[in-house]
C-alpha cells in the first residue's frame, strides 16, 4: 500500500472536503454554536444543540488552527461556539447541560458528565489559540468538577438502584487519559501524574481481561467481570480507541511496555471485532458469545472503524509490527469503500451488517464535527512520521 498516497488523501479530505463541509453547513450565525443535525447534502432537519457534539467542534476547528494552520475562519468558527457555550452550557452549579434549543435554553438536564470532559478539552484547546485565562479558567474548572464526580458520574440522575449490581463503565477512565495529555500544560504536573497512573492501571489492568484477551465495557469492584448483559459488553471501537490513548501516553511517558501492551491488545480487539462473513467492525459483541441487547449490535459505525484506523497506525509507527500495518490497509478499505460520501462530502455514519447506508445523514445527535476530522488528521500527521523515519531506524518487525 503507497502510504505516501494515503497521507495525501487524508490532508485533501480533511482539508478539501470534511472541514469544508462542516464550515459551509454548521455555524449558526444568528444564536451561535453550531447545527450538527445535517442530511446528505448539508441541510438542516433538526436545530437542537448536544453539548458534547458543540463542545467537540470549538476542539476541532481550535485544534486545527494551533497544529495546521493558524486560518483566521477556524478560529472565528471555534469561537462561535465556545461564546455560545460560555452564555448558555451550564447549570447553576457549574454541570454542563446534555442538549439545548437552537437559541440556548436547556432542553435534558446536565446527567451526561461526557458534555463536562469536552468542555474541558474544547476550552483547553482555545486558551492554546487565543492566551485568553478566561477560557484556562474554564477548562480547569470542569475538570475539577470531573474529577470530583467520578465516582458517581450521573449523580441524581443515575437509573440504577444503589448497591444491587455495582459496576464501573469503561468510558470516563478511557477519555481521562487522553483529556489529561489535552490539558497537561494548565494542570499541576503531580497531578497529571497521578491520573495517568490511576487511568493506565484502571484500562489495562481492571478492564482488560487477558484469559479472554477483550476489553469489557462494565466491571464489578475491584475488576471483577459480571455474567450480565451489561457485565459482557465489549465495543470493540472504544478498545481500539483506548489503545492509541495508551501509544500516547507510551510515547509521551517513555513507557516502551505499555506501547508493546496496548498494540497486543489492539491486535486482539481487531481480531475479535471484525465480521468475517461482510467485513467491518461490529459494534457491540457479547464477551460470552450470547445476543447483545443492544439491537444495534451488528451496524458498522464510522467512528468504530476511525478509530480503528488510527489504532493501526500508531502501532505501526511505533513498534513497526506488520500485523497493524495489514489491518491498517484493510480497515482503509473498508471505510473508504463505504462511508466516505465522493458526491456531497463528509463521510457517512451508520451501515447495516451488509455494508450499505442505513442513515444518509451527515450528522445528528451522536455524530458531529470530530471522529472523522481527528482520525483523518491523526492519520495523516502518523503516516508522515512513519515516512520520515528511515527504515533502518524504524522498530523491528515482528508481533508485540
Amino acid at each position: 500500500m503507497d502510504l505516501k498516497a494515503c497521507a495525501t488523501l487524508y490532508r485533501n479530505n480533511l482539508l478539501q472536503d470534511v472541514i469544508p463541509f462542516w464550515l459551509n453547513h454548521s455555524p449558526d450565525k444568528k444564536y451561535g454554536g453550531y447545527f450538527t443535525c445535517l442530511d446528505r447534502e448539508g441541510k438542516v432537519y433538526d436545530t437542537d444543540k448536544f453539548l458534547w457534539l458543540q463542545c467537540r467542534q470549538v476542539w476541532t476547528f481550535a485544534m486545527l488552527y494551533n497544529r495546521v494552520e493558524k486560518q483566521q475562519v477556524w478560529l472565528d468558527t471555534a469561537l462561535l461556539g465556545a461564546e455560545f457555550l460560555a452564555r448558555h452550557g451550564r447549570s447553576r452549579e457549574g454541570r454542563w447541560y446534555f442538549s439545548l434549543t437552537r437559541e440556548g435554553q436547556p432542553l435534558v438536564q446536565p446527567y451526561n458528565i461526557f458534555s463536562d470532559c469536552f468542555a474541558a478539552m474544547a476550552f483547553g484547546q482555545l486558551f492554546r489559540a487565543t492566551g485568553d485565562t478566561a477560557y484556562r479558567d474554564i477548562a480547569v474548572t470542569t475538570f475539577d468538577q470531573i474529577l470530583s464526580r467520578q465516582d458517581n458520574p450521573k449523580g441524581p440522575y443515575s437509573k440504577s438502584v444503589p448497591g444491587t449490581r455495582p459496576l464501573k463503565n469503561f468510558a470516563l477512565p478511557m477519555i481521562l487519559t487522553n483529556l489529561v495529555l489535552e490539558l497537561e500544560p494548565i494542570l499541576d504536573p503531580e497531578l497529571v501524574t497521578h491520573i495517568i497512573r490511576r487511568g493506565v492501571h484502571t484500562v489495562m489492568e481492571e478492564f482488560y481481561q487477558p484469559d479472554q484477551g477483550l476489553l469489557l465495557e462494565n466491571i464489578g469492584p475491584g475488576g471483577a467481570p459480571s455474567d450480565s448483559f451489561e457485565g459482557r459488553l465489549v465495543n470493540p471501537g472504544h478498545g481500539l480507541e483506548a489503545m492509541w490513548f495508551m501509544m500516547d501516553i507510551g510515547s509521551h511517558t517513555g513507557n516502551r511496555a505499555l506501547i508493546d501492551k496496548a498494540v497486543k491488545i489492539a491486535l486482539q480487539l481487531a481480531d475479535y471485532g471484525w465480521d468475517d462473513t461482510d467485513e467491518g467492525i461490529f459494534y457491540f459483541l457479547d464477551a460470552k458469545g450470547h445476543a447483545p441487547q443492544q439491537l444495534e449490535w451488528d451496524q458498522k459505525l464510522w467512528w468504530v472503524h476511525a478509530e480503528g484506523l488510527v489504532c493501526m497506525l500508531k502501532g505501526y509507527l511505533h513498534t513497526g509490527n506488520e500485523d497493524c500495518l495489514h489491518w491498517f490497509e484493510k480497515i482503509h478499505r473498508y471505510l473508504w469503500d463505504h462511508f466516505v460520501d465522493e458526491k456531497h462530502g463528509e463521510w457517512f455514519g451508520y451501515l447495516n451488517r451488509q455494508g450499505e447506508v442505513l442513515l444518509p445523514v451527515k450528522g445528528g445527535k451522536w455524530k458531529g464535527c470530530f471522529h472523522t476530522p481527528r482520525a483523518l488528521f491523526q492519520g495523516w500527521k502518523t503516516l508522515e512520521a512513519i515516512l520520515e523515519t528511515p527504515s533502518a531506524q524504524r522498530p523491528g518487525n515482528g508481533a508485540a
